[in-house]
């Protein structure tokens, strides 16, 4: 086993967002998600996290889109509800689809000597494909938590209607092995575990 999760290794939740709920901006009138678990797997992580004291990072979306509920000057800008950043936990502002575009974030992340990352959050093929991406060219250690992430169904320049799941999925696929290394939030936390476990037993040697 590979002790990855240490105090080098953030949490970035990408744009979580009341504005995703927004189905009918995202995805027409047949607006709809995948993965209703997203949230309660986002908390788990969030938990997880915590209960380390390893570091934790938000983006924020403000979107330069006129009709975007994606705006910090409306409520729906606002992070859900039970998802709130704590005392300590940053947040990065952004206005375009990349969480390192516009931002301090990589200068963040070098300050800290955080050279490791598990990215999830809103949209998978969206702003958290972006900052996976760059997260990746920009040499980070990468992963992403997909069932931590969720997007809607998106319309084509055909006017074909593609299902959320299969644009999730494609988007996950393309990502992993190139960009970062696609896992769920539970091996995320056994990650976690072992590391802890193995804190503890060497200092249980010493």
């Amino acid at each position: 086993m590979i002790y990855r999760f240490s105090a080098a290794t953030a949490l970035l939740l990408i744009d979580v967002q009341r504005g995703v709920d927004a189905l009918e901006h995202w995805g027409g009138p047949r607006g709809r998600r995948n993965n209703p678990q997203a949230e309660a797997n986002l908390l788990l992580l969030l938990e997880g996290w915590r209960n380390h004291k390893l570091p934790v990072y938000y983006t924020m979306h403000d979107s330069r889109e006129q009709r975007s509920p994606l705006k910090l000057s409306l409520p729906t800008g606002e992070i859900k509800t039970g998802l709130e950043p704590k005392s300590g936990e940053i947040i990065v502002r952004k206005d375009v689809n990349s969480g390192f575009i516009g931002t301090n974030l990589e200068l963040m992340f070098q300050r800290k000597r955080i050279h490791r990352v598990l990215i999830a959050g809103f949209f998978t093929n969206m702003c958290v494909e972006t900052t996976v991406r760059m997260a990746g060219n920009l040499g980070f250690d990468t992963y992403l938590a997909a069932d931590a992430c969720a997007t809607t169904n998106r319309i084509g320049p055909d006017g074909i209607d593609h299902d959320p799941d299969l644009v999730h999925d494609m988007a996950v696929a393309s990502m992993d092995g190139e960009f970062c290394t696609a896992l769920k939030v539970s091996d995320a936390l056994s990650l976690l575990d072992h590391d802890s476990e193995n804190l503890a037993r060497r200092q249980g040697n010493e």
